[in-house]
C-alpha cells in the first residue's frame, strides 16, 4: 500500500501539531505530587498504627488488634468513599491514597456506587468486582507464590 502525498502531508501536520502541544503543555509538579502522596499515604498508615496501639493498650492481643485495625480502616475507607471524600483525597494525593487496605475498600465501594443505578442484582451484584477482580487475582497469586517459596525454603 503506497502512501499518497496527502497522507504524508497529514502526517507531517500531525507531527508539527504534536511538537507544538509538547512545547506549550505545562510540566506537572512532580515534587509536589510526590510529597502529597508521601504525606497522605503516611498519614493513613499513622492513623492505622494509632488504632493498633490504642487497641493493644486496651489489652487486646496483637492478633486481635491487627484484625480490629483492619476492620476499622476498611470501614473508614468505605465511609469516606460513600461521603465523596475519598475521591477528593485521591485527587490531591494521587497514589498516596491507594494504601492497600483503604484503597481496596475505596475500589469496592466506588464500584458499588457506580453500578447501583443498574440495580442491585445486575448492577452492584454482577459488577462490583469488575475493578477489584484483578486486584484479588494478583493478591491470591502473590500469596500462593510467597507461600510456595516459604514452603520450599523450610524443606
Amino acid at each position: 500500500m503506497e502512501t499518497t502525498g496527502q497522507e504524508m502531508l497529514k502526517a507531517a501536520e500531525q507531527a508539527e501539531y504534536d511538537h507544538l502541544v509538547q512545547k506549550v503543555m505545562p510540566k506537572p509538579p512532580y515534587v509536589k505530587h510526590a510529597l502529597a502522596a508521601f504525606a497522605v499515604g503516611g498519614a493513613i498508615c499513622v492513623i492505622g498504627q494509632l488504632f493498633f496501639n490504642w487497641m493493644q493498650s486496651m489489652g487486646m492481643t496483637i492478633q486481635n488488634a491487627n484484625a480490629m485495625t483492619a476492620v476499622i480502616m476498611i470501614f473508614l475507607g468505605a465511609l469516606f468513599t460513600g461521603l465523596g471524600l475519598y475521591d477528593k483525597l485521591g485527587t490531591f494525593a494521587g497514589a498516596g491514597s491507594i494504601v492497600p487496605i483503604t484503597g481496596f475498600a475505596n475500589v469496592i465501594v466506588a464500584s458499588a456506587i457506580e453500578f447501583k443505578k443498574e440495580g442491585y442484582i445486575f448492577g452492584v451484584g454482577a459488577k462490583i468486582f469488575s475493578i477489584a477482580g484483578p486486584t484479588l487475582l494478583f493478591g491470591f497469586t502473590a500469596a500462593v507464590v510467597v507461600g510456595l517459596i516459604k514452603f520450599l525454603l523450610i524443606l
